[in-house]
């Protein structure tokens, strides 16, 4: 019996990666994190994102450790913008954010720029492509994965941190690491629940 195609054990392995991807909760990621060299090819599939024009309309900031109670700080600052009458314990919940996971950066998309023929919504969508390509990449090495948000996102602590231009949007933080405990399973949609056919 031959062997099948290489393309065919290729797509194969492309859809377990795909579908064995599981979002684990930055709480949740323990050491160790990605090593120098398998950062580098996490940080290198982004650039295999669909870009028109090569504009690379996206950014990633990461956070080392002894950037963290900088971040921790902004965090703070963040609650406190929204919410001074925020408890004790609400600021020391919004600091130990800052400590989670091995590996966290900032994912970061510039929406305008001296190109006008790209809109906004593409650059998001460019992003979008380069931060699962990330996700993949980390999972193909066996590290857990999630992304995060939040209305910090939108504070002036966080954004001068950061140095996040008026023209650019901090998107989420991407954390990496060694799933601690077990893995959480939930019901992804199937085709069904999501594809159309348009009618002539």
């Amino acid at each position: 019996m031959s062997s099948p195609p290489d393309s065919v054990l290729a797509g194969e392995w492309a859809a377990a990666l795909v579908h064995g991807r599981r979002t684990v909760l930055p709480a949740r990621l323990g050491e160790p994190g990605p090593g120098p060299e398998q950062l580098q090819r996490i940080l290198l599939a982004a650039s295999a994102a669909p870009d028109h024009h090569d504009l690379v309309p996206w950014r990633f900031v990461i956070v080392p450790a002894q950037a963290r109670p900088a971040l921790a700080d902004a965090f703070e600052a963040a609650l406190r913008e929204r919410d001074p009458a925020a408890t004790p314990e609400q600021f020391g919940k919004a600091r130990e954010k800052a400590f989670r996971s091995p590996l966290l950066l900032l994912a970061i998309a510039r929406l305008r720029d001296e190109d006008p023929e790209i809109p906004a919504n593409q650059r998001l969508v460019s992003a979008g492509c380069a931060i699962q390509n990330m996700l993949l990449v980390g999972t193909a090495l066996g590290y857990g994965s999630s992304l995060t948000s939040g209305k910090a996102l939108e504070s002036r602590a966080l954004r001068s941190l950061f140095q996040v231009g008026a023209d650019e949007e901090a998107l989420c933080f991407v954390s990496f690491g060694t799933t601690v405990g077990p893995r959480r399973n939930r019901v992804r949609a199937t085709p069904d629940h999501y594809v159309s056919e348009l009618k002539p």
